[in-house]
């Protein structure tokens, strides 16, 4: 499947791995109305391409050395009208819960600045990676605004609410081993070492059953949203399901023979 050409995106795919780079390089990679636009044509594309196949992964990243996403664009927010807003957090909104529901692995390489939006970015990701020259932070109330693309949502959800707060409230900008010590992110390494590290890692997880590794993200997300109780019942039924799958008895099959697993990319 080809991609869309985009004026501030670039995509590519190599071994079922999709990479969404972030690419207005002289903003810092700043989101603007018609990035915003290309991101949800693109995450479509991406997801069509999940479920033919195609595509198993999706890292996303920012051009450069400076910056992941350094934010909405203020530039063009100070411009726009006051009863635009709504409609502006709305657009945002929409493109980043399009990044969550995907079926697929998602892992945020964060190459640098990854401030107001670009942290709402990296939340709606499964997971983070950072380099050691990586910022993070929510400074909207410096602006007199407040998170708009669900960063009052995710934080608390990802780091715990006393640290979410603590961000959120005081505008502060953290680094990555801050970010790492609070569990913004997973790991941090070399910029030089990111890519080839997110790289390794989604290959790992490409190379496991695809239905299971799908079927626990869906788990994993609701359980932000049912009882314990209802998650247990869920994972019970779903267990069973996938313990009917034809990987299933390829994964118990190869351990008792003592041999890697061939996994179909059926999900």
């Amino acid at each position: 499947m080809s991609f869309s050409a985009f004026e501030n995106l670039q995509i590519s795919v190599t071994d079922r791995i999709a990479t969404l780079t972030v690419s207005r390089l002289k903003a810092l990679n700043a989101l603007n109305e018609p990035t915003l636009h290309e991101l949800h044509t693109a995450i479509a594309e991406v997801a069509a391409a999940a479920a033919a196949g195609t595509v198993g992964g999706l890292i996303i990243t920012g051009e450069g050395e400076k910056a992941f996403v350094a934010g909405a664009d203020i530039a063009m927010m100070s411009g726009l009208a006051s009863d635009r807003g709504e409609e502006f957090a709305h657009l945002g909104s929409d493109v980043f819960g399009a990044i969550e529901n995907l079926t697929i692995p998602v892992i945020a390489a964060v190459n640098g600045f990854a401030l107001g939006g670009g942290c709402e970015l990296l939340l709606c990701c499964d997971f983070a990676y950072a380099a050691t020259n990586a910022k993070f932070g929510q400074p909207e109330v410096n602006l007199g605004l407040i998170c708009g693309f669900g960063g009052t949502q995710r934080l608390p959800r990802k780091v715990g609410y006393g640290h979410a707060m603590e961000l959120l409230m005081t505008g502060t900008v953290i680094g990555a081993e801050e970010a790492l010590r609070i569990g913004l992110v997973n790991r941090v390494l070399p910029l030089e070492d990111l890519m080839p590290a997110v790289v390794k890692t989604m290959t790992t997880i490409l190379s496991k059953a695809p239905l299971s590794v799908t079927r626990s993200k869906q788990l994993a997300q609701r359980s932000f949203d049912l009882p314990i109780a209802e998650g247990l019942a869920e994972e019970c039924a779903i267990f069973g399901e996938i313990f009917a799958s034809p990987d299933a008895k390829e994964g118990t099959t190869a351990f008792v023979e003592k041999r890697p697993a061939i996994f179909s990319h059926q999900r």
